[in-house]
């Protein structure tokens, strides 16, 4: 099917691209990569009227530590987060997700601020930046404004961004000592989006007890989430398998699952506890 009529307009700055936001008043689409807004317009569920492309905005692509966190620029490819060695040292669940989106030439083009924007409930980012703790960086006409990820992600496709706020920037804190992360999940086949993904963070104290848990779980509900019931379980306690499968027994408590054609509800809540669990054991191993 063939988009609606729209304008074209490419912003040389971000300052540039919320001013012309406002100047077009909700009929205008942020573009970088295009992978989530173009197939939209295609099916007729977005008919922007003006897309404002802020892909050629050289300063918003970099990945970087600085002043105790990891800073990722919005424009920042996939590609770029999956073979990046300061994502691999310091947050390894968030190059596992960006090494499973899509293919090759959506890697190289789609980019992680449009993602995380667009807040699609199968996307694999949403999960790992809960379990990271990380803050969504957004940029507006009151200036910056930071958003905790567990405050970013409200329904389906729904964030907390205002109108006329574009995603800056993430920040993931840098964590010392003995931890590790890590990103699996279930693809739908023909599209690669996740049944079920789910992240794990630990960190692992002088005797091998778990002093930090954090679980995020994209795929199963509206908006991905945070398996607190598992963290709690979890926390304090030294990892052995049947702890991890008890407390993973937990991880979908609470949700309302979707139901469609790829999975029924039963099936993707049964995916989120064997996920949670599954990457709970990888990212103690790579904190061991």
């Amino acid at each position: 099917m063939i988009a609606h009529h729209f304008e074209y307009e490419v912003a040389t700055s971000l300052g540039e691209a919320v001013n012309l936001l406002q100047k077009h008043g909700g009929r205008a689409k942020i573009v970088a990569g295009g992978h989530s807004l173009i197939p939209m317009m295609k099916l007729r569920l977005a008919a922007p009227e003006f897309w404002i492309d802020i892909g050629r905005i050289p300063e918003l692509s970099y990945v970087k530590e600085e002043g105790g966190k990891i800073r990722i620029g919005a424009l920042t490819t996939h590609y770029v987060l999956e073979t990046s060695d300061v994502v691999a040292r310091g947050c390894q669940a968030l190059g596992d997700a960006a090494g499973l989106i899509g293919d090759v030439q959506v890697r190289n083009k789609g980019t992680i601020g449009g993602s995380l924007a667009h807040a699609d409930p199968a996307a694999d980012y949403p999960a790992c930046i809960l379990a990271l703790d990380a803050t969504i960086v957004a940029l507006g006409p009151k200036g910056e404004r930071p958003i905790p990820a567990s405050k970013f992600f409200l329904d389906m496709m729904t964030t907390a961004l205002e109108p006329n706020e574009i995603v800056r920037e993430i920040q993931i804190p840098i964590r010392s000592g003995r931890n590790g992360s890590a990103y699996l999940k279930m693809a739908q086949k023909a599209s690669g989006f996740a049944i079920c993904g789910a992240a794990a963070f630990v960190e692992l104290d002088a005797s091998g007890a778990l002093a930090n848990v954090a679980v995020g779980i994209t795929g199963v509900g509206n908006h991905a989430f945070r398996a607190t019931e598992t963290e709690k379980a979890l926390n304090g306690q030294k990892p052995a398998p049947e702890l991890l499968k008890k407390a993973c027994d937990n991880a979908d408590k609470g949700i309302i699952a979707l139901d469609d054609i790829h999975a029924s509800a039963d099936y993707r809540l049964d995916l989120a506890r064997i996920f949670a669990r599954r990457a709970l054991e990888a990212a103690i191993q790579r904190a061991g």
